[in-house]
């Protein structure tokens, strides 16, 4: 089953509902945990929202909520406006197709064809995923990689089946590996694995796709102001209905159930990535779901979490991953290379807080941070 649980660590505060939702091995109670949680985020969410509005709200400022199940995950969508109701059913439609054509653990989809053939015919969905992967892959030379997947079947993570695998094991799944070996030809719409053996998964990046997709939906119902997230991935339209900032909170990855500071933000995705969300533990020793490509292992640079801030929901959710194997060092200065892109907030093991400077205005916190100057 592709891995789409990895990165519930963003919440929304006290206006909107708190969307951390997942930690530790992914287990059936900590799904039934998630479920809980996400039902009382909408009655917090309800009753927020009554006690704020109740006097000023008018037909633009209605609101629907919905909260589904989908991509191995619970979902909350929040919408304001006339149009609020049609817009949120385009909406859960839209996120169920989006599931049937990558999802891993849905044998029909495109994605697992492609894995079981070799190759396939792909839509435009799933051949713009391929396309940006293979992007980003590039640009974060070889870091995020949609051919870690034999990798994380080794491990059990798609299935919760774990184990530890050897390293000759390792070293034989990653001969197989390489974004640049993923031919995909774009006036045809078809995509070529390149090497016999080698799959692909786009759980890395699909969540924060579906999200953005989800805000054009809402834009082309004349929505006036949206929150939703996607498993902890967060995104915003506009802002709130009386027009301030939304307020999320990042999670504390060394107490899941406290944060480590507030993000107030507009027209934005805030996604993070974090070893503390997914992981089993075996003879006394943690692992964790964040494989890095370059030895197969969870990756262990120094970094316990990493949010990005981004327009591009899409870009966030592969870079959130992609900084986090990368470490402190190189995350920075990947950062400085990109700063037009996204913003980002760092984590390190020793529990230090390192804040880009594009957000040191809308980022506060009780502990002190260190702010990255391009």
């Amino acid at each position: 089953m592709i891995n789409f649980r990895k990165k519930a660590v963003a919440m929304l505060l006290a206006t909107v509902f708190t969307a951390g939702m997942l930690s530790g091995c992914g287990a059936s109670g900590d799904i039934e945990k998630s479920k809980n949680d996400s039902r009382k985020a909408v009655e917090q969410t309800t009753q927020a929202e009554s006690d704020t509005d109740r006097k000023s709200q008018n037909e633009e400022d209605e609101s629907e909520s919905r909260d589904i199940f989908a991509m191995d995950t619970y979902m909350t969508l929040t919408a304001y406006g006339k149009n609020a109701r049609k817009a949120l059913d385009e909406a859960v439609d839209e996120i169920n197709n989006i599931e049937q054509l990558v999802s891993t653990g849905i044998d029909s989809s495109e994605v697992s064809q492609i894995n079981e053939n070799g190759k396939g015919s792909v839509s435009e969905t799933t051949g713009y995923l391929i396309k940006r992967s293979k992007e980003i892959y590039d640009s974060t030379n070889g870091v995020f990689d949609i051919t870690i997947y034999p990798i994380m079947q080794a491990w059990g993570f798609p299935t919760e089946n774990y184990r530890v695998p050897g390293k000759k094991e390792l070293k034989k799944l990653r001969g197989l590996m390489g974004a640049d070996h993923v031919l995909y030809d774009e006036k045809k719409q078809e995509v070529t694995l390149n090497k016999e053996g080698m799959k692909i998964d786009l759980g890395g990046i699909a969540k924060g796709y579906t999200s953005s997709k989800v805000m054009d939906i809402f834009k082309e119902n004349g929505i006036s102001s949206a929150v939703i997230s996607l498993g902890g991935n967060v995104q915003t339209l506009n802002g709130k209905p009386d027009g301030s900032d939304w307020r999320v909170a990042v999670e504390n990855p060394a107490d899941t159930g406290s944060y480590i500071g507030v993000l107030s933000i507009k027209d934005k995705a805030v996604i993070t990535s974090g070893g503390y969300e997914r992981y089993f533990k075996q003879d006394g020793k943690t692992y964790h779901h964040i494989i890095d490509p370059a030895t197969g292992y969870p990756a262990n640079n120094g970094l316990t979490s990493v949010t990005i801030v981004s327009d591009d929901g899409t870009l966030a959710d592969g870079l959130s991953t992609s900084l986090f194997i990368m470490g402190p060092e190189k995350a920075q200065k990947y950062w400085k290379e990109h700063s037009d892109e996204f913003d980002t907030i760092l984590v390190k093991d020793d529990g230090s807080i390192l804040v880009s400077e594009g957000l040191a205005e809308y980022f506060t916190s009780e502990s002190d941070f260190t702010i990255i100057k391009k």
